[in-house]
């Protein structure tokens, strides 16, 4: 089999591709509701709340780790943020664009290594790069009138922790847990599946 068919999209790709976007684009409504409850913890310091970034990136990473194919990841992610508006979210259609500009992230990390490498470096470099676009997004969008230093840098710099660790590290355990099921087993990623 060339290149291009190993890039070639197969129908359970794209079936599998779309359950992960929609399944994350209801978790992305929920986490907006815990987001907002979440609030008051983090008067003293409101920056720090972007803590809790990484949960909106997981289906980047998580994309790009089952699928291995080009546009996995920014599908995954720009679908979720789909229908996460399609459901009420409160930053409405503009978050659209931003599942757009975090997908692609992802998507730079994995085409980086030509989409022959899934191992925990990589899938931690595609949510440091989901959080970084994240992060520029919210920083010119959401949070221009914010002070730099107190507020716009701190909360720039946890996204792309959060993102690291939450979508980069938690996306590479759970693509690891998901083939140890054996629910991944049309899939590359169960090749990383540890025999029992």
């Amino acid at each position: 089999m060339n290149r291009t068919d190993t890039h070639r999209w197969r129908t359970i790709d794209i079936v599998v591709a779309a359950v992960i976007a929609v399944s994350f684009g209801v978790i992305f409504w929920a986490w907006g509701l815990v987001w907002r409850a979440a609030d008051p913890a983090f008067a003293a310091a409101p920056a720090t709340q972007a803590i809790m970034y990484g949960v909106w990136l997981v289906p980047a990473v998580l994309g790009g780790l089952v699928i291995r194919k080009p546009g996995a990841a920014l599908f995954c992610e720009a679908v979720a943020a789909t229908i996460s508006a399609l459901l009420g979210s409160e930053w409405g259609g503009i978050t659209i664009v931003q599942g757009l500009i975090q997908g692609l992230g992802a998507e730079l990390a994995f085409a980086a290594f030509r989409y022959r490498s899934f191992r925990l470096p990589v899938a931690a470099l595609a949510g440091a790069l989901t959080g970084l676009g994240a992060a520029l997004f919210d920083f010119v969008v959401w949070n221009a009138e914010y002070d730099l230093v107190t507020y716009r840098l701190p909360y720039a710099a946890l996204t792309v922790v959060s993102a690291t660790l939450i979508a980069g590290v938690g996306g590479h355990y759970l693509t690891r847990a998901l083939a140890g099921t054996g629910v991944l087993d049309r899939f590359p990623a169960a090749r990383d599946r540890t025999p029992v």
